[in-house]
């Protein structure tokens, strides 16, 4: 699904409006009547809805989806800033609408002080739409304020009032923090960064049937990595192949104290499918490496750590989980640098070795999938102010290095070397363990053996990681589950994608 700026949703708005055709009045009511139909389907164990419009067009929505839900049995109250009464013209119609329904209350933005937010209210926010420029003032941020002091349940339509969509907003703006966010059609910039995403609660895209011809004929740079994106991707395993028909898979790290890393980076690259695994560990990990993964066959790198590293051809080579960063691996890896050229993924303490010394960036090898989290990322590339700042200097960098920058966050971010930005929307907390990330490392370097190219591999990997996580957690918990854990809900995320692209054959 492609990530349209502000101005590119009022473009396919106003297209759509032309050529299908449908007044803008009629748009949103349809709107409306797909977050009515949601709310509905929701929240029956509600009575009341409190419902809060601002002057434009969200307040229209917010208009249209009052007198909906009275129509279906709730009790709604509105409140509108009555010292003001100045709507935009499709917020008009629908503000006099309402008004001709005599059981929907109308309130004023001053009486919220008196008002009895009770256990079965539920807090609709239509003050501010995707057009604001400015933080909330006055009454407005005052009513905002309230609001997220209150306990109720609390939608945003479109977006949390108060936000941005395309930037990130300043350090103390009020934003309406929203339990969900539903949304018209794209996935805004802003609900994919933590320091905004953090307000929109659980993100429900609703297709309001924009025009699908402006949708597929407007560029974009930013995706989010839906199943579209992913049946797009993977390949079916084919029932005539053989262990060469699916790559070769070496899997460096471990240090002494450090085996687990490099056990569950290879374990993850087992299960996600690759054809030979092997893994290059020092002599220290040998007995425990060999007992739970007998699957890999196991090559000496060194004693306690690395200080060799094979170079073989035909091969895959994920490197960094549990590496270390002694001296004697800082040598290994930068000799194999410099006489590796194929596409290889980078990660943890390979990265942190890479740091130490600017001329060895650039023996990354073109196409190359490097791993860091915000922490690795900073000492290979610098501070910057926020993850919108970080995203940026990504771009930059993989640009000029030519390599993929999978930056983990809450909403992993695949950063291409043509600019390209795929944003990941599985996963979940559970996923702040110490491993998670090796895991990672094992599935991305698994799928580029397997002949998925640099940028399918690393999508494709961040997806499967996120959704075998969302397994995990449904099954055990997000406190309770383990890195493990994930990589034995691989298996049912295959049966998954398996079940799913042969129904489409």
């Amino acid at each position: 699904m492609k990530v349209f700026t502000v101005e590119n949703i009022r473009l396919a708005d106003q297209y759509t409006i032309k050529n299908e055709p449908v007044s803008s009045v009629q748009l949103m009511e349809r709107a409306a009547l797909n977050c009515a139909e949601w709310i509905y389907s929701n929240c029956k164990n509600h009575t009341k809805f409190a419902v809060f419009c601002g002057n434009g067009n969200n307040g229209g929505d917010g208009f249209a989806i009052a007198r909906m839900l009275y129509l279906k049995g709730f009790d709604i109250d509105v409140f509108i800033n009555k010292d003001h009464l100045k709507f935009s013209d499709d917020a008009l119609v629908n503000y006099k609408k309402l008004k001709d329904i005599s059981g929907i209350s109308l309130k004023d933005f001053h009486e919220i002080e008196r008002y009895n937010f009770d256990e079965k209210t539920i807090i609709i926010d239509a003050l501010f739409g995707t057009g604001l420029s400015r933080n909330p003032e006055g009454i407005f941020k005052k009513v905002i304020e309230i609001l997220n002091s209150k306990v109720n349940p609390k939608i945003s339509i479109d977006i949390p009032s108060g936000m941005f969509a395309d930037q990130i907003n300043n350090e103390n703006a009020t934003i309406f923090k929203a339990d969900y966010t539903l949304t018209f059609q794209f996935w805004k910039r802003a609900f994919l960064h933590p320091e905004t995403g953090s307000f929109t609660g659980k993100v429900v895209v609703l297709d309001i049937n924009l025009s699908q011809e402006f949708i597929e004929n407007t560029s974009s740079n930013d995706f989010v990595i839906d199943d579209e994106v992913i049946k797009n991707i993977f390949k079916i395993r084919q029932d005539f192949a053989h262990k060469g028909t699916y790559g070769k898979s070496i899997i460096v790290g471990g240090s002494y104290g450090k085996i687990g890393a490099i056990m569950l980076a290879t374990k993850s690259a087992l299960k996600a499918g690759s054809g030979l695994t092997f893994v290059l560990a020092p002599n220290c990990g040998y007995e425990i490496l060999q007992t739970n993964a007998p699957e890999a066959m196991f090559m000496n790198g060194g004693e306690k750590n690395i200080n060799q590293i094979e170079e073989q051809e035909n091969t895959v080579y994920g490197i960094g989980p549990g590496l270390g960063t002694e001296k004697e691996t800082e040598k290994a890896l930068v000799k194999f640098l410099e006489n590796h050229q194929s596409p290889l993924i980078l990660d943890a303490d390979a990265l942190n070795i890479i740091s130490k010394d600017n001329n060895y960036m650039k023996l990354i090898p073109k196409k190359s999938i490097i791993t860091p989290h915000p922490k690795e990322f900073e000492r290979l590339f610098g501070k910057t102010e926020n993850s919108f700042d970080r995203l940026d200097l990504a771009k930059t960098k993989a640009k000029d290095l030519g390599i993929y920058i999978v930056l983990k966050d809450h909403h992993t971010q695949v950063i291409t070397p043509s600019g390209n930005v795929f944003y990941n929307i599985t996963g979940n907390s559970g996923l702040a363990k110490g491993g998670s990330g090796d895991i990672l490392t094992g599935i991305i370097t698994s799928l580029l053996a397997q002949k998925y190219s640099e940028e399918e591999a690393a999508v494709l990997g961040v997806w499967l990681h996120g959704k075998a996580a969302d397994f995990a957690a449904e099954k055990y918990s997000k406190e309770a589950m383990q890195p493990t854990d994930v990589i034995n809900e691989l298996g049912n995320v295959f049966l998954d994608l398996n079940k799913k692209a042969t129904t489409q054959l």
